[in-house]
């Protein structure tokens, strides 16, 4: 079984980066035609385009649609080895169905660990170059900063700001309150907020501060200026586009536990992303049983009619993936289980489809 084990990965492996090569080529060629005018216009460099935009343009897409790259490569081999019999020859000589799985999955995990590894930690870092190169020449609007912010910055103390700019590193309506369990020992709270990027501290406007001892004492004191340290910095008060793609594994695992400590409560984007990048190397292996259950089987519509129920299947999978995430971000459905139930329900339909696949 050997020597059938490698025919199948190697076709398996060579089907799925071909198609990647095919589709990715075709994607640069109407991304180019579409952002034509944006570089002519913007007069972004040659080499700027090429090195810092679609050089990691590429690694990012393909990462991106592996689930559908999957699908259509196992269909297309798979219903080509059914046209030419080799399935049933295969079968005929005694070898079950589980078993001529095993080359498949092992496909499968050699996918699911590259793209894991690859969008966890290979394509952040690149993330941050392509997303800078579209913000300077291709991107008409710009993040301008956030309003309404509250957050706790460490244990017992709380900070609430009514606005902040990104362009002036500044803010509106700054307070900042300290507690003791649940007693309020002192409020500070200024006009506006200026970060000095120089000093690397923050400078406060027509400020007042109460201080509130035992006795019901309040010391009140006020002033036009104060420098202080916070343990705050502007990039806290940012939204920055798509902020939680430029981040590792390890940096995203750590923004959203401080994030969770200081009290913050929209950053379902980010724990949406931390569980996708689980859930979509794992649904390779879903995906993969699907399309050998489908295309395993010969039909008279020979291959156009599997690879036509695999490509609605996979765009049925994103689809479902999107809406789901999107029920995460702007409803009340549990992120964990928005990321997993396109997986959940297609592992469903894989067990349906395996069980009625020609043994």
């Amino acid at each position: 079984m050997r020597k059938l084990d490698l025919y199948i990965l190697k076709k398996f492996l060579g089907t799925f980066f071909f198609a990647i090569v095919l589709i990715i080529s075709i994607s640069v060629v109407f991304d180019v035609t579409e952002k034509i005018d944006d570089f002519l216009e913007k007069e972004a460099p040659i080499q700027a385009i090429i090195f810092d935009y679609y050089k990691n343009f590429i690694p990012y897409f393909a990462n991106l649609f592996t689930p559908l790259f999957v699908f259509i490569a196992v269909i297309f081999f798979t219903s080509k080895m059914a046209y030419q019999t080799e399935i049933i020859a295969i079968l005929s000589s005694g070898v079950s169905f589980r078993r001529m799985m095993f080359p498949y999955f092992l496909g499968a995990l050699i996918i699911a660990i590259f793209s894991f590894f690859l969008g966890g930690y290979v394509i952040p870092p690149a993330n941050r170059t392509r997303l800078h190169f579209e913000n300077t020449y291709i991107k008409k609007k710009r993040e301008t900063g956030m309003k309404n912010i509250h957050m706790q910055i460490e244990p017992g103390v709380f900070v609430y700001l009514g606005k902040y700019n990104s362009f002036r590193e500044t803010g509106d309506q700054f307070h900042i309150e300290k507690f003791e369990g649940k007693e309020l020992i002192s409020k500070l709270s200024a006009r506006t907020i200026k970060y000095d990027t120089v000093a690397g501290n923050w400078n406060l406007k027509n400020y007042t501060l109460r201080n509130f001892v035992k006795g019901e004492e309040i010391i009140i004191s006020q002033g036009r200026s104060m420098d202080t340290t916070l343990n705050i910095k502007p990039a806290d008060f940012k939204e920055e586009r798509k902020y939680f793609e430029m981040m590792t594994n390890t940096e995203l695992n750590k923004f959203i536990k401080e994030q969770r400590n200081r009290g913050v409560g929209n950053i379902e984007e980010f724990i949406i992303e931390k569980y996708k990048r689980i859930a979509s190397p794992f649904s390779a292996f879903i995906l993969t049983l699907i399309g050998v259950s489908l295309a395993s089987r010969k039909v008279r519509g020979g291959m156009g009619l599997h690879i036509g129920i695999g490509i609605t299947l996979s765009f049925s999978y994103i689809l479902f993936m999107t809406i789901s995430t999107t029920f995460a971000v702007n409803g009340n459905m549990n992120p964990l289980l928005a990321v997993w139930l396109p997986n959940i329900v297609f592992a469903l339909i894989a067990i349906i489809l395996y069980y009625r696949a020609p043994k």
